[in-house]
C-alpha cells in the first residue's frame, strides 16, 4: 500500500485527550468525531486538512486511555497514516483493530517539517519527502497487520478471512 499526503505535526506525549477530548466521548458518529478531532489544540483541524493527509509526532502518541474513539476520529478526519517516533502500546493495537496505518520512525519525526508532502510505502517501511527527495526509514508493517489494515480493520478481516 502506497499513501501519500501533506504533514501534520505533533510533538511527544499526544494523548488520547488531546486526540478526541472526553467531552466528545458519547457518539460513535464518524462525523462528529472528525469534526472534534483535536478540538482543544487544533480547533477546526478538519477543515485544515485534505483527506489522505500524514500526522507525524514525536514519542509515545497515543498515551492515555484505551479508547477506540480516538483513531477512530483520526481515521474519519482523513489522515491516511500516522508516524511517530513511538506509540503508546494501546494505541497502537488500537490503530490497527480499526484500519488505520501506522509507523515507527525516529528518522521521520526528527526531520519532517509541517506542509512537506510525503509518500509513503508500508511494506517497505519507507517514507520519501517529495520536497527534498529525501528518503527516510521506518519500520516495515508485518504483512499480517497490512492485511489487516487492507481489510479496512480487524472485523472485517476475520469476516473476509473466514476465521469468526
Amino acid at each position: 500500500m502506497k499513501l501519500q499526503g501533506t504533514v501534520w505535526k505533533f510533538g511527544d506525549n499526544v494523548d488520547t485527550d488531546l486526540i478526541i477530548p472526553a467531552r466528545f466521548l458519547n457518539s460513535f458518529n464518524r462525523d462528529e468525531l472528525a469534526s472534534n478531532c483535536f478540538a482543544d489544540v487544533r480547533p477546526g483541524f478538519m477543515d485544515l486538512i485534505s483527506p489522505g493527509d500524514v500526522i507525524v509526532a514525536g514519542r509515545n502518541f497515543g498515551s492515555g486511555s484505551s479508547r477506540e474513539h480516538a483513531p477512530l476520529a483520526i481515521k474519519a478526519a482523513g489522515i491516511s497514516v500516522i508516524i511517530a517516533e513511538s506509540f503508546a502500546r494501546i494505541f497502537y493495537r488500537n490503530a490497527f483493530n480499526i484500519g488505520l496505518p501506522i509507523l515507527e520512525s525516529v528518522e521521520a519525526a526528527s526531520s519532517l517539517e509541517e506542509g512537506s508532502r510525503v509518500s509513503i510505502d508500508l511494506a517497505a517501511g519507507e517514507i520519501m519527502n517529495m520536497d527534498t527527495g529525501k528518503r527516510l526509514i521506518a519500520r516495515p508493517v508485518p504483512g499480517f497487520m497490512r492485511a489487516i489494515v487492507d481489510a479496512g480493520g480487524l472485523v472485517n478481516h476475520i469476516k473476509k478471512t473466514g476465521m469468526a
